[in-house]
């Protein structure tokens, strides 16, 4: 997992702040917020999920479906990735 090892930091900043939204909208339901705010935190909260989500499996795309890659690693790397996209699209 080089990709992830080369992006580790920025990665793991991505992470933080989305525990941080995370926390946020834990706080704004105990405190009983406006809902339309929730909405927009939980919506904000996705975005960042879904970001982190492409540029993870941008850099694995790269790295294990590239012309470097054997035929065989490449066709199981496709049926993971099938899986784990039909497991994230549901």
């Amino acid at each position: 997992m080089a990709h992830t090892i080369a992006n580790k930091e920025k990665l793991i900043l991505r992470v933080k702040k989305i525990k941080g939204q995370l926390n946020s909208i834990e706080t704004a339901l105990e405190k009983e917020s406006d809902c339309f705010k929730i909405l927009q935190q939980i919506s904000a909260s996705r975005g960042a999920i879904q970001s982190l989500m492409s540029e993870v499996l941008d850099g694995h795309i790269k790295e294990h479906l590239g012309n470097h890659v054997s035929e065989e690693e490449r066709e199981k790397e496709i049926e993971n990735l099938a899986s784990l996209l039909k497991t994230y699209l549901k």
